[in-house]
């Protein structure tokens, strides 16, 4: 199938510093020209995610849509197929992707950056022909640094991926249905069959009973 990329990109203020660049889906020989901020750790060390990001951005499925002040990356968002080891590869679906990683640097929080990159990835139908999804795990929340309990950041995250028609959906998963505050958020694309839809649910639930 086709994964179309339409870069975009656009201008936030901020009184900061000097403006804030949004913008994706950047080309991986782009990307490889700049460089992390040092607070983007919540995955990994900043110099192997930035080689993760390179990497993701190289992949026909894969984007990555980031901010940054000239070519200082603070902030980013992956889309991918989900890892083999995962449940959410076993159905061999091309139009199933998902929305992975959501980093901010500290001191850019509260700017909306997030909401401003995941809209931007779907800019002018890009990912409609496809199931976007995301799987929220209390445990990768930054709780210490929010101030937030973990109730209160579900509902931040919520509304984050409601921003762009995420809506929740129920699945049989045991990590997520390891704690009540995870969660399972999908957006299926206007273009995306009804047969894709349907393997989705037999890969949302596996347990007969619950099916």
């Amino acid at each position: 199938m086709q994964h179309i990329k339409i870069y975009h990109s656009q201008l936030v203020p901020s009184s900061n510093s000097s403006s804030i660049v949004v913008e994706g889906p950047v080309p991986p020989e782009q990307l490889a020209q700049y460089r992390m901020h040092p607070d983007l750790d919540a995955f990994r060390r900043p110099p192997e995610q930035f080689v993760a990001l390179v990497e993701i951005a190289e992949l026909p499925e894969g984007r990555i849509i980031v901010s940054r002040i000239e070519d200082l990356i603070i902030g980013y968002v992956t889309f991918h197929y989900a890892d083999e080891m995962e449940r959410w590869s076993q159905g061999h679906m091309e139009d199933l992707v998902e929305l992975g990683a959501i980093e901010v640097a500290d001191d850019y929080r509260g700017l909306g950056l997030g909401k401003r990159m995941i809209r931007l990835a779907f800019e002018d139908g890009q990912l409609e022909n496809v199931i976007t999804f995301t799987t929220e795990y209390y445990w990768h929340w930054d709780l210490e640094k929010s101030g937030l309990n973990v109730w209160d950041y579900r509902k931040m995250m919520e509304k984050l991926m409601q921003s762009v028609d995420m809506v929740w959906f129920a699945t049989d998963d045991p990590e997520i249905c390891s704690h009540p505050a995870n969660c399972l958020m999908v957006r299926v694309g206007k273009q995306v069959p009804l047969t894709s839809v349907e393997q989705f649910d037999r890969v949302r639930f596996q347990q007969r009973f619950m099916y």
